[in-house]
């Protein structure tokens, strides 16, 4: 099998078509989606404004703002929701591409330098080895840091989690006490 340096340059270009191509996905559903919450923002402050306007005390505008409020809390979660899931298939897909592409390069490198090596006058064992050793240095790197950014990736998505629990525990607990100091 013989590899041509434009081989590396296809694959690159290839590459960079797909990353533009995700990316712009990945860009145009979040358009689509911020689109949609701001029309949904929109309709449903309107029809709240009207709603809290009809309120005849103090007593009935705090509790309609509270049965009002947790709709709207709900749905800002769902966008973060949205959005974090728009943002991780992207990445994800990116990342697939991106193990694919450096699999296939190291397979071209090693199969070079295995025939480079093949042909290396005798008493070259040293430099052959030292080669190898850098090559294989060089993929154990490229997986550590591989790990370490899917492991980021899981702590902040677990953050995520725990910061809308938290928020939706802050809100169903502010409410109360909200509707007994207007009483």
């Amino acid at each position: 099998m013989s590899i041509k340096p434009e081989d590396f340059a296809k694959s690159g270009a290839n590459f960079a078509l797909f990353f533009a191509n995700a990316t712009f996905d990945g860009i145009e559903r979040l358009a689509l989606l911020n689109l949609a919450a701001a029309r949904s923002v929109f309709e449903v402050s309107l029809s709240n404004v009207t709603t809290l306007l009809g309120a005849k005390d103090v007593q009935s505008f705090v509790n309609l703002q509270k049965t009002l409020s947790a709709p709207s809390i709900e749905k800002g979660l769902e966008y973060s929701r949205n959005v974090i899931s728009i943002a991780a298939e992207t990445k994800d897909k990116i990342a697939k591409e991106v193990e694919v592409q450096v699999a296939d390069t190291n397979a071209k490198v090693s199969g070079m330098v295995e025939k480079a090596l093949a042909s290396a006058p005798a008493g070259s064992e040293v430099a052959v080895a030292a080669v190898k050793t850098a090559i294989k240095t060089a993929n154990e790197a490229y997986e550590g840091l591989n790990k370490a950014a899917k492991q980021a990736a899981e702590v902040a998505e677990a953050s995520v989690a725990a910061a809308t629990q938290a928020t939706l525990k802050a809100a169903n607990v502010a409410a109360p006490k909200a509707a007994k100091k207007a009483a």
